[in-house]
């Protein structure tokens, strides 16, 4: 069963963030600001425009940041297989490098929302996957 919540809920933690450029690609990532409690190698699922993705947080130089988020996770796995839905939304929503962004905190550790700052969105919050079930996953899948 999933519980919806709104972004302006007491619940949901705002941070603001912004999207820059990392490495060589001139594609947007998203830095991840600081006090979300996420390090380096976490996954997570991203809501991006109501659409659960799957996203990893990964370090540089600079601090946190999110480069993708993906339909499933073996295209976060696997990114040159799959669309990079934060480049989509970011086309979409007209945001680029330097550009603030709203990183709602929907389940720390889990569940994030991004969304254009200002505007309002309805999140639904799934629980998380049990543990067991995602380790013979992994097996099944070579990601020991």
């Amino acid at each position: 069963m999933s519980d919806r919540v709104a972004s302006d809920a007491a619940a949901v933690t705002t941070f603001r963030a912004h999207l820059a450029r990392s490495g060589g690609t001139r594609l947007p990532c998203l830095r991840v600001p600081d006090g979300t409690k996420l390090a380096s190698g976490d996954e997570i699922r991203l809501v991006l425009d109501g659409e659960s993705r799957h996203a990893r947080v990964e370090g540089d130089a600079d601090g946190l940041l999110i480069r993708g988020a993906y339909d499933n996770r073996r295209l976060l796995r696997n990114p040159g297989e799959g669309e990079n839905r934060l480049v989509e939304w970011c086309r979409e929503h007209g945001r680029e490098a330097g550009d603030a962004v709203d990183f709602d905190g929907v389940d720390p550790g889990y569940l994030y929302g991004l969304r254009v700052p200002g505007e309002r969105t309805v999140y639904e919050v799934t629980g998380r996957p049990d543990e067991g079930l995602q380790d013979i996953a992994d097996s099944l899948l070579g990601d020991e």
